[in-house]
């Protein structure tokens, strides 16, 4: 058994999404690599930055991450495998590319509460400032709002003291 900590610089970008780690970022690798009778089980964490956009309010985000992964090199053999051992060597990129890309949040906010932008305006919106307006109601229930103002103005003009003496 052997372990390895040690960091690599990006030479290019990972994640295609609204946020992604870049091309010049590090990652830092704590790998711990196992002899076993197939081959050589690798396991280990991977911790770096991404960056990018909140998806609600379009605010630049940057928001550190950590991701485990395992998984076995197996010896060259008649099986066909996804990882092998190549010349006494495990390649590790991809293995940590993978788990690092998966990692990334497929809709990012900036807080967990962000309300996001407003829909006419296209402002950010701030959770302490926000008013409360009545949505527009749509024409076709017109109709039934004004039974329903009907109905409660004929309950206000109603007495409501009912007892009889």
């Amino acid at each position: 058994m052997r372990e390895h900590q040690f960091s690599v610089t990006l030479k290019e970008q990972w994640g295609e999404g609204i946020v992604s780690f870049e091309a010049g970022s590090d990652i830092d690798l704590d790998v711990r690599l196992e002899s076993v009778h197939e081959g050589v089980l690798v396991s280990g964490t991977a911790e770096a930055e991404y960056v990018g956009v909140c998806g609600r309010c379009l605010k630049d985000i940057a928001e550190p991450v950590e991701v485990e992964f395992q998984e076995l090199f197996a010896y060259p053999g008649e099986e066909e495998t996804d990882f092998e051992v190549q010349d006494d060597h495990v390649d590790l990129e991809t293995l940590v590319r993978e788990a690092a890309v998966l990692s990334l949040p497929f809709q990012p906010v900036c807080q967990p509460e962000c309300p996001g932008l407003d829909p006419d305006t296209g402002e950010r919106l701030t959770g302490s400032t926000r008013v409360e307006e009545d949505a527009p109601i749509d024409p076709r229930w017109g109709a039934l709002r004004q039974i329903a103002d009907q109905g409660s103005a004929a309950q206000s003009r109603d007495p409501e003291n009912t007892e009889e003496s």
